[in-house]
């Protein structure tokens, strides 16, 4: 296939999983051609407008935002916005005159898609969970390709459109090697004799994972010898959390094989040296634990739309694949649940042969092939 030079735009953003496939895509065509050029659009005031530009590319904010659950101002404003906002996308496209819209999720998909598509450019969808949003829906009606990262995605979808793509991840999360397992226990400090759960809530942090973990420890880590754990609270809990272990530690409660931070800086040796991993199932934790092999435990976010999280996580457990405790239950059953699937090796051994064949490896050169096949 020959990789000429294309204009693409690159839409969408909001969170971290919808970003980091969008410059993984972005970073992939501009690998195939350096010539290429990329246009991002994304949504005032949200995240992309700030990473996007820091990894290298341009970006234009759209005035878009969400549907607020409460009755607000911003509710009001928000047709006004849309109209604002397709308006904007359509001189966007007039001016840098794409070959093809790339679509990621987040506000800015919408109003930038939709134009694209009124004025007769081609569009792919790149969808990261188990279950399309409404709005991925409705433009998948349109777009020329649907890149998606689970099978059974033609509840959504035209059949005929569907690429079975993956979601893009870190180019270091890899299974494990003996030798990455020994440089992990070293920078992470901890005993190979042990066994090891790493607890991660993402970069803001989970309330509910953190108490889970307070009332594991305040009942003094029952289940718990012989184990270690790697705790991410996240940067928003991470005071709250220093004065609880302060205070655990004070009372005499077993914390020293316990360590958290707010942020993992290396998540490649986090994994590694994990024997499980509690997890929330957004769609780029589910695609990294898929590509590194690793016995999970889920516990799905109930504040998203559409309740993709308990999608994600399901397409999982119904392979044997992982487990799945509702956040609601987290508290009485987590660590309980997590100190008993330790202990058991065998099917320790089945989860994770069962989650490695979900992986799907190089999702972002399977997607910019796609674009070059429609453009």
């Amino acid at each position: 296939m020959e990789y000429r030079k294309i204009r693409a735009i690159i839409s969408g953003g909001g969170t971290g999983g919808h970003i980091f496939p969008a410059l993984s895509i972005a970073n992939k065509l501009k690998e195939l051609n350096p010539d290429t050029e990329i246009l991002f659009v994304g949504a005032e005031g949200r995240m992309e407008m700030e990473k996007v530009p820091a990894a290298g590319y341009e970006i234009v904010g759209l005035p878009i935002s969400g549907l607020q659950r409460k009755l607000t101002f911003s509710n009001f404003a928000l047709p006004f916005k849309v109209i604002k906002s397709v308006s904007t996308a359509k001189r966007l496209i007039r001016e840098f005159k794409p070959d093809i819209a790339i679509g990621v999720g987040g506000y800015a998909s919408a109003p930038l898609l939709w134009a694209a598509t009124r004025m007769g450019i081609p569009t792919l969808i790149q969808e990261q969970n188990g279950y399309a949003g409404l709005t991925n829906k409705i433009l998948g009606k349109k777009a020329r390709s649907i890149c998606v990262a689970y099978e059974g995605m033609e509840r959504f979808f035209p059949a005929d459109r569907i690429v079975l793509s993956g979601n893009p991840i870190r180019k270091e999360i890899v299974p494990a090697t003996p030798e990455m397992k020994k440089e992990a226990y070293g920078f992470y400090g901890l005993d190979p004799e042990k066994k090891h759960i790493f607890i991660v809530g993402g970069s803001l942090g989970s309330r509910t994972l953190n108490e889970a973990m307070q009332k594991w420890i305040s009942e003094g880590c029952p289940g718990g010898e012989g184990i270690e754990v790697i705790w991410q609270c996240g940067k928003y809990y991470k005071k709250q959390i220093d004065a609880f272990m302060e205070e655990a530690k004070a009372s005499g409660k077993p914390v020293d094989g316990i360590q958290y931070s707010d942020f993992i800086m290396r998540m490649d040796l986090a994994y590694a040296a994990a024997d499980i991993v509690i997890s929330r199932s957004g769609a780029s934790s589910v695609s990294e634990l898929c590509a590194a092999h690793k016995a999970v435990i889920f516990v799905p976010s109930p504040n998203v739309a559409e309740d993709h999280q308990t999608h994600n996580a399901m397409a999982l457990v119904r392979k044997d694949a992982a487990i799945m405790v509702k956040d609601a239950e987290a508290g009485e059953k987590l660590m309980s649940t997590a100190c008993a699937l330790i202990e058991n090796n065998e099917q320790i051994a089945l989860m994770e042969r069962n989650i490695a064949a979900l992986a799907l490896r190089d999702a972002a050169m399977t997607i910019a092939e796609e674009v070059y096949r429609i453009v």
